[in-house]
C-alpha cells in the first residue's frame, strides 16, 4: 500500500466558491450525533458510584454488564446502520438515532429495577452505534476534500464536548460528600444514591431533542443520492455547497465510480481481495482506537482516581478535568489534520501513548498518590484526543468506496464496538488480577503494536476527494 496518494490537479486548481457557513452548519447538525454519542456514553461514568449501590451490584460480572450493556446495543446499531443507510439513506437513520436518544435517556433515569436499567442502556447503545457510524460518514460525504479532515474532526470535537458536558453535569448534580468520604461510605439513603444518578441520565434527553429536531433541516448525502440515481437532487445539494460548476464536476466524478452500480449494494464486494486489504486497515484501526486503553479511563475513571488517593469529590472533579482536556486537544486535531495529514498524527499518538502508559504504570506500581498519576492520566487523554480519537474516524469515513461505503463502515464500526465491549468487560477482571500498574503496561504494548501497523499500512489521504481515494486503494 502506498503511503501517499496522487492529487487531482483539476480539483486543486479550481477556486470553488464554497459556502462555508452552509457546509459548517449541516456538518455541525450531523456532528450533534457525535455529541450525543459522547454524552450518553460517558454519563454513566459519574453515575456508576451511585447506581451500583442503589441496585446492590456486587460482582465484577454485574458491574461489567451495567457498564457494557450499552456496548451490546452499540454493536447492533453499528451492524445494521451501514446496510440500512445504504438502502434508505443517511438522514432517516440519524433521525431514528435521535429519537432513541430522547426515549432511552428518560427511560434509564426512571428505571425502577436493574433489568429495566439494562434494557434502556441497550436501546441507548443502539442509538450510539448508529450515530457513531453515520455522523462522520455523512460529514465526509458532504464535505469538500480540502476541508474534509477538519469537518469530520468536528464530529470528534462534539463527542469530546458531550463527554465534558456529561462529566460537568454529573458533578453539578451530585451533592458534595463530607471531606474524606470514600465510595464505600456513601449512605444508601442519600440524595446521590436515590436520585442523583437518575437525573444524570434523564437530562441527556435535552441535547438529544436538539439533535433530533435539527436533523430535519439537514439534506440527504449527495453521494448517497447519486448512488440511488437521483443526480438532480445531488446537484442541488452540492450546488448549495460549492456552486453549479462544483456540483456538476462532483456529480460526474461520483458517477464515474458508480458505473453499473446505481442503486446496487453488493455485500459480496467486501470479500474482493483489494477491498479486504483496505477493510483490514479500517478494522484494525477501529479496534486499536478502543484497545489503546483510553476508554478505560473514561468509563472507570472513578476507580483509577480512587487508586490515586482521591475521595468522592476529588474523583468527580478530576473526571471533569479530563473532559476539558479532551475538548481542548481536539482543537489541535482540527487545526492540523488537513495541513499535517493523517499519518503523522496517528503515529505520534500511538507512540506517545506507549511512553505515557509505561510511566503511568510505574507511578501506580510504586504507589504514588495525588497529582503525579493524575497528570499522567490527563497526558494520556491529551495525546489520544489530538490523534487516535478524531483521526481514526476521519480515516474510516474516507477510505471505503462510494458504492459500499455504508456497509464497509459498519464492519469497521462493529469491530470498534466489539473491541470496546471486550475492553469494558475484561478491565474489572484485569484490575482484580493484575492491578492497575500492569493494566497500563498491557495497554502500552498494544499501543506500540498499533504504531507499527500504522507505520506499515496506513496511506496518507489528505487533500484527496473520496473518489480519488477509491481509485487509488480499491478500483
Amino acid at each position: 500500500m502506498t503511503a501517499t496518494l496522487t492529487r487531482n490537479p483539476a480539483l486543486e486548481n479550481r477556486d470553488w466558491p464554497f459556502n462555508r457557513t452552509y457546509i459548517f452548519s449541516i456538518s455541525l447538525i450531523a456532528a450533534l450525533g457525535g455529541l450525543m454519542f459522547g454524552y450518553d456514553w460517558v454519563v454513566i461514568g459519574g453515575a456508576e458510584l451511585f447506581y451500583e449501590k442503589y441496585f446492590n451490584l456486587t460482582s465484577a460480572l454485574q458491574v461489567g454488564w451495567a457498564m457494557s450493556s450499552a456496548l451490546v446495543g452499540a454493536l447492533a446499531g453499528a451492524f445494521f446502520a451501514g446496510a440500512l443507510s445504504d438502502k434508505f439513506g443517511r438522514k432517516p437513520l440519524l433521525l431514528f438515532s435521535g429519537f432513541l436518544f430522547v426515549g432511552t435517556s428518560i427511560g434509564t433515569g426512571l428505571a425502577p429495577t436493574f433489568p429495566l436499567f439494562v434494557a434502556n442502556r441497550l436501546l441507548g447503545g443502539l442509538a450510539i452505534g448508529i450515530a457513531s457510524n453515520l455522523s462522520p460518514l455523512y460529514i465526509a460525504e458532504i464535505a469538500p476534500a480540502p476541508m474534509r479532515g477538519r469537518l469530520v474532526s468536528v464530529n470528534q470535537l462534539t463527542i469530546a464536548i458531550g463527554v465534558v458536558a456529561a462529566q460537568f453535569v454529573n458533578w453539578l448534580i451530585a451533592r458534595p460528600t463530607p471531606p474524606g468520604t470514600t465510595v464505600d461510605q456513601i449512605p444508601f439513603d442519600s440524595w446521590n444514591v436515590q436520585t442523583a444518578w437518575r437525573w444524570m441520565f434523564g437530562v441527556t434527553a435535552a441535547p438529544a431533542a436538539v439533535f433530533f429536531i435539527s436533523m430535519f433541516y439537514a439534506p440527504e448525502s449527495p453521494r448517497w443520492l447519486a448512488k440511488k440515481g437521483r443526480s438532480d437532487r445531488a446537484r442541488a445539494v452540492l450546488g448549495k455547497i460549492g456552486g453549479a460548476d462544483y456540483a456538476e464536476f462532483s456529480v460526474k466524478d461520483i458517477e464515474a465510480t458508480l458505473v453499473n452500480e446505481i442503486d446496487k449494494v453488493d455485500l459480496r464486494e467486501l470479500l474482493d481481495p483489494k477491498m479486504l486489504k483496505i477493510l483490514l486497515v479500517g478494522v484494525v484501526l477501529a479496534v486499536f482506537q478502543q484497545w489503546c486503553g483510553i476508554n478505560v479511563i473514561f468509563q472507570y475513571g472513578s476507580r483509577i482516581f480512587a487508586d490515586a488517593g482521591y475521595a468522592v469529590s476529588g474523583i468527580l472533579f478530576n473526571i471533569v478535568i479530563t473532559g476539558i482536556v479532551a475538548v481542548l486537544m481536539t482543537f489541535v486535531a482540527i487545526g492540523t489534520v488537513d495541513r499535517w495529514g493523517r499519518r503523522i498524527l496517528m503515529l505520534s499518538g500511538a507512540i506517545g501513548l506507549t511512553v505515557i502508559y509505561l510511566f503511568t504504570g510505574l507511578a501506580y506500581y510504586h504507589g504514588l498518590k495525588g497529582p503525579v498519576p493524575v497528570a499522567l492520566v490527563v497526558a494520556a487523554i491529551a495525546c489520544y484526543c489530538y490523534s487516535l480519537a478524531p483521526i481514526t474516524w476521519v480515516i474510516l469515513s474516507e477510505i471505503f468506496p462510494n458504492r459500499i461505503r455504508g456497509a464497509a463502515m459498519s464492519v469497521s464500526v462493529v469491530a470498534l464496538w466489539l473491541g470496546n465491549f471486550l475492553l469494558s468487560q475484561t478491565f474489572p477482571k484485569m484490575y482484580q488480577s493484575l492491578g492497575l500498574a500492569k493494566c497500563f503496561w498491557v495497554y502500552a504494548g498494544i499501543c506500540f503494536l498499533g504504531f507499527l501497523f500504522i507505520w506499515l499500512r496506513l496511506p496518507e489521504t489528505k487533500g484527496q476527494t473520496l473518489e480519488e481515494i477509491q481509485r487509488a486503494l480499491v478500483d
